[in-house]
């Protein structure tokens, strides 16, 4: 009895296919063989005759149109696989034994197995198969054997494919620095490769107690769990994994999303310090994990984890790289804007000074404002040179403070003389508050560099609003703190306020950064070195306090507050006090 297939080959082998399926459907003494058949290199039968078919019950239209799912196969199905591919490969045919299975059946056969040639200079993707009945058994005690034996085999089958697995892994981690791209095909090589239902990778940080899965591969219906995040205290494989380095197998994972099936964890290392973990949920099918294939897994995940502790390294580097480049970006621009604010007064003074020298004022009140000029011009140049010295001493941490008892209604009285004709000038009220005290308040700090800060900051407020007004205030706030050693009652925070320009929310962290300004063009409308509240914040921050900025946007006004240690508790006056001496 015999049957072909009726399928669509490439023309190539369509009249080899033909002859032989033809003669297979004629008559096997063509071939002098009682079993004739030809397959294509996936083990799909093209046809299929048997003299024995009858006697074992065999429908060879079922053969054939069960296509790679056959009813009718070879118990060591890899191995006849790799046959099969090697004789195509090498065109060289093969004589070999097997055991077949078909139901509850196992027969043994001889077989030779041949390449059917192609044309000249296209592949073979056939073969035709000759054979003849050696034995067949259904006894079930014959058949448990012969599948023990076959195991052995398929065991050494599966240690052979782990191996070139890792090789596979290891030279693709190789290829790249990218992390996404290292995570993604090693969980998709080992999903694939083992046919796995999920296969999981999940980086690691000792500083954090969850883990998050940034790469899967997952059968189709399986839901996906990328993104999620784990507690690893809540699965004590996870936990185990990462204390031990070994790899561990979980029967009844805590998540529902892991569907209570069995998973294999093993932690990802680099100099014995776990960086990630690797999870991945058995298939049904698979057989029981061998010692062998244990170690096989941790010796991916120290590959893995010697590649993710290279890769976060060159991003680490990367980064630096362009923080470098950023910063050395910002120097060139701040020394373009600095050594304009510098010409500009410069200018200035050359001006007005070569106008008087050249006899250019028409009477003394013209040469005195000449000369008024010029002075001012000279004190913004102070100004700016006083900066960048500044900035250079703490820079080099040179900056030398003197931390006494300093009397904050002193400090606010020079500030607002100093400061009030500027607000007046722009036509801006100004006002400054003091909490109501019985004595004075004392701070903790440098005077003249407590006065440095609060002249920039109030500077820096008027010169951004053009209407409105500027408020400063300060209050007490109690709250034991330790600076230097020794212990403060609290904290005096000063507030500045002002209606001005304001600063988007993006640009905010700008003010902070070395060389940074908002508006960092030359032809900016605001002058300015930028180093003001950089300056003022590393000032306050030797005195023990800190610099916040505040702003709901462009438009709606600033806030800058800054903080230093209270030198002793002041007695606060009540309200009742308060409207008393009213």
């Amino acid at each position: 009895m015999s049957i072909a297939a009726n399928s669509q080959q490439p023309n190539f082998v369509s009249e080899h296919l033909e002859t032989f399926t033809s003669n297979a459907n004629g008559s096997s003494a063509n071939f002098g063989a009682e079993l004739v058949y030809t397959q294509d290199g996936i083990g799909r039968y093209l046809s299929f005759h048997w003299q024995h078919c009858q006697r074992f019950g065999i429908d060879p239209q079922q053969v054939v149109d069960a296509n790679v799912d056959a009813v009718f196969a070879p118990v060591d199905k890899v191995a006849y696989l790799e046959r099969l591919h090697r004789i195509l490969t090498t065109l060289v045919p093969e004589k070999c034994q097997y055991w077949f299975r078909y139901q509850e059946q196992l027969i043994e056969l001889e077989l030779i197995i041949s390449p059917i040639l192609p044309t000249l200079g296209n592949p073979a993707i056939a073969v035709l198969v000759i054979g003849r009945l050696l034995q067949a058994t259904v006894n079930k005690t014959e058949m448990e054997a012969i599948a023990q034996s076959t195991t052995e085999l398929e065991l050494a089958l599966r240690s052979q494919q782990n191996q070139q697995l890792v090789t596979q892994i290891t030279r693709n981690i190789r290829r790249t620095l990218d992390l996404d791209i290292i995570w993604q095909q090693t969980v998709d090589s080992l999903g694939e490769l083992l046919q796995l239902k999920r296969s999981i990778i999940c980086p690691y940080q000792p500083s954090n107690n969850k883990l998050k899965v940034i790469a899967e591969y997952r059968q189709p219906a399986l839901s996906s769990v990328l993104g999620l995040e784990v507690d690893i205290a809540a699965e004590p494989a996870f936990a185990r994994a990462l204390t031990t380095l070994e790899p561990i197998l979980e029967e009844n994972p805590k998540h529902p999303l892991f569907g209570q099936e069995t998973m294999l964890v093993v932690a990802t290392c680099y100099q014995d310090q776990p960086n990630g973990l690797i999870a991945v949920t058995l298939c049904d099918k698979c057989y029981g994990v061998t010692a062998t294939e244990l170690e096989l897994a941790k010796e991916v995940a120290d590959q893995l984890g010697t590649a993710i502790a290279h890769a976060t390294l060159y991003r680490e580097l990367e980064a630096a790289r362009q923080q470098a480049e950023e910063a050395s970006r910002l120097k060139s621009e701040f020394l373009a804007n600095v050594s304009h604010e510098i010409r500009t007064p410069l200018n200035g003074m050359i001006g007005f000074l070569k106008l008087i020298l050249d006899g250019m004022a028409d009477d003394p009140e013209e040469q005195k404002q000449f000369i008024l000029e010029a002075h001012k011009s000279s004190l913004h140049l102070l100004d700016v040179i006083s900066d960048i010295l500044d900035f250079a001493k703490i820079e080099a941490d040179k900056m030398e403070l003197e931390l006494v008892p300093v009397s904050i209604a002193e400090l606010f009285s020079d500030v607002g003389n100093f400061m009030r004709l500027q607000a007046e000038q722009k036509n801006l009220s100004f006002q400054m508050h003091l909490p109501d005290t019985s004595d004075d308040i004392l701070v903790y700090g440098d005077y003249q560099r407590l006065k440095q800060v609060m002249l920039n900051l109030v500077g820096n407020a008027i010169k951004f609003t053009h209407e409105g007004g500027v408020t400063v205030n300060a209050d007490v706030v109690r709250k034991t703190i330790i600076f230097q050693d020794r212990e403060f009652p609290g904290m005096v925070k000063v507030r500045v306020a002002d209606t001005g320009i304001g600063v988007s929310l993006d640009q905010q962290d700008k003010l902070f950064q070395l060389f940074s300004q908002v508006d960092g063009s030359r032809t900016r409308q605001y002058g300015g070195t930028g180093l003001g509240l950089v300056i003022s914040q590393k000032l306050v921050e030797a005195m023990g306090g800190e610099v916040h900025f505040y702003s709901l946007g462009e438009g709606l006004g600033s806030t800058v507050t800054f903080n230093v240690p209270l030198y002793q508790q002041p007695v606060m006056v009540s309200p009742s006090e308060v409207n008393a001496q009213e």
